[in-house]
């Protein structure tokens, strides 16, 4: 028997890479909730203040506030900030905090601190079905009104469904009980398998400018971003947080294991099959506004969980934020660092990403040798 720590939560129980812990003990908490609640709104308006101010264009903060506020001196800054840079910095937090959430949620459905939307093949999957919409409706010259609205979110939200079945399904196979090491491996090759496809569907592109454009979409970005992309995420974001809120408790049993939630009374094949969906139905709606961003729902659960510990009720609140922090912040770099040139913020955060994926894979080996 071993004892360690996933993400900040104290555990004890075999595990490794593909296992879980089998046994969670009450988190030590080191600030109180609502400290941590107020530094992070904090540490938010932070943020889309910087966001707001900072950029290829600088602008004092006290100018940005008085636009914010209403300000009666009309400032220069104004379309700046409040048609060009608001929306992007709103829907930055929205999609950090979804992605945030949903991986929360996923490393409890699989019972793995390595599982990510974007590790799973999920975001993948959620992009090439948005790709594949973007592309067949410029060519039947569907690109624009009620059809690009409806038809490139319903088709990421497919792509994710799809590909998170398949990954499933195959982390199922081969004796018929769930391995959540095969999940992790199967959703890297499915990943793979889903980034060559829309690859494939962009080199078809005949337009070059539509090829340049669907493929910065595809490395993550939110300069794209317009008042008319925010309700459906927004929306998303609410409902979907809100009603993972409500399953706390069942989120919480999948912690114990398989068994002991069904001793509980957790119906665990159904409850899983019906998150999976949400899931699947709020990353597709953010990847299809923000393109492909990893690893976000990798990292901030696990600091989250250093903060508040494993209880969903409170944790998903502080992903949340956290997420949206991270985001905002992420984005912010990759329009500055460069300046005046946009890096797409996909890959900063895979950057940034990557190195932690690492540190975590061998510090699971490490705990399952110690």
């Amino acid at each position: 028997m071993r004892s360690g720590v996933w993400g900040g939560a104290p555990v004890s129980g075999r595990g490794g890479i593909g296992e879980s812990p089998a046994r969670v003990t009450p988190p030590r908490r080191r600030l109180g909730y609502a400290t941590v609640i107020a530094a992070l709104l904090a540490a938010l308006a932070a943020a889309v203040v910087a966001g707001l101010a900072l950029g290829s264009v600088r602008i004092p903060p006290a100018d940005v506030l008085k636009i914010l506020t209403g300000g009666a001196d009309p400032s220069p800054f104004r379309t700046i900030v409040l048609d060009v840079r608001l929306p992007r910095v709103l829907l930055g937090a929205a999609v950090g905090a979804g992605l945030a959430v949903i991986g929360t949620v996923l490393q409890a459905l699989v019972r793995n601190p390595l599982a990510d939307p974007f590790l799973l093949g999920v975001s993948s999957g959620a992009s090439a079905g948005a790709v594949a919409v973007i592309v067949i409706g410029s060519v039947f010259g569907l690109g624009a009104g009620l059809a690009t609205t409806v038809t490139i979110p319903a088709a990421a939200f497919a792509g994710a469904l799809l590909s998170l079945l398949v990954v499933y399904t195959l982390a199922r196979s081969g004796g018929g009980g769930f391995a959540t090491g095969r999940l992790i491996l199967a959703g890297v090759a499915v990943s793979y398998i889903l980034s060559a496809l829309t690859s494939l569907i962009l080199i078809m592109a005949d337009s070059a400018d539509h090829l340049k454009e669907v493929l910065y979409w595809t490395l993550g970005g939110l300069g794209s971003a317009r008042w008319d992309m925010l309700a459906l995420p927004g929306i998303a974001l609410v409902a979907g947080t809100a009603l993972l809120v409500a399953l706390a408790r069942p989120l919480d049993l999948l912690l114990v294991g398989e068994e002991g939630a069904t001793v509980l009374g957790l119906d665990t094949a159904r409850f899983r099959a019906a998150v999976f969906v949400l899931a699947s139905l709020l990353t597709g709606v953010l990847v299809a506004y923000s393109g492909a961003i990893g690893f976000v729902g990798l990292m901030v659960p696990h600091a989250a969980r250093m903060l508040v510990g494993a209880a969903h009720r409170a944790l998903l609140p502080v992903v949340a934020l956290m997420g949206a922090v991270f985001l905002v912040a992420a984005d912010l770099a990759a329009r500055t660092v460069a300046a005046p040139q946009d890096i797409p913020v996909g890959v900063l955060t895979a950057l940034t990403g990557g190195p932690f994926f690492l540190w975590m894979l061998r510090r699971n080996r490490t705990e399952a040798t110690a």
